[in-house]
């Protein structure tokens, strides 16, 4: 198989080269091969909290707001320590695991401990 990337817009995988970029067949967007490289590079960005402190797996962390779950009437309070987090890709940075259940974070309402 080659190393033709998937679509950094749709995200599927039905694409292919055109010269020196490469084209999506399902959403018709088009890329360079330099774009595709530096897509891979983002995946190991560097997570921040809110102060602006590298944060790695398996640090403790605290939430510097009060948040409301979506879907629960569970609300995480400002102060709740949070140990052995995991970093993730995608729109949130963290997951976690609490006394109420597991949580995706942003590392934008946390600060390390």
């Amino acid at each position: 198989m080659s190393a033709i990337p998937a679509c950094p817009q749709c995200t599927l995988e039905n694409t292919y080269p055109d010269g020196d970029h490469f084209v999506c067949a399902d959403c018709g967007h088009e890329w360079s091969a330099t774009e595709a490289a530096g897509a891979e590079d983002e995946a190991d960005a560097v997570v921040k909290d809110a102060n602006g402190q590298v944060l790695a797996d398996g640090d403790a962390v605290v939430l510097i707001k009060d948040l409301k779950v979506k879907g629960s009437s569970i609300t995480l309070k400002q102060g709740t320590k949070v140990k052995s987090i995991r970093l993730v890709g995608g729109d949130h940075e963290v997951d976690c695991k609490m006394d109420a259940g597991s949580f995706m974070l942003k590392a934008c309402f946390l600060r390390k401990a």
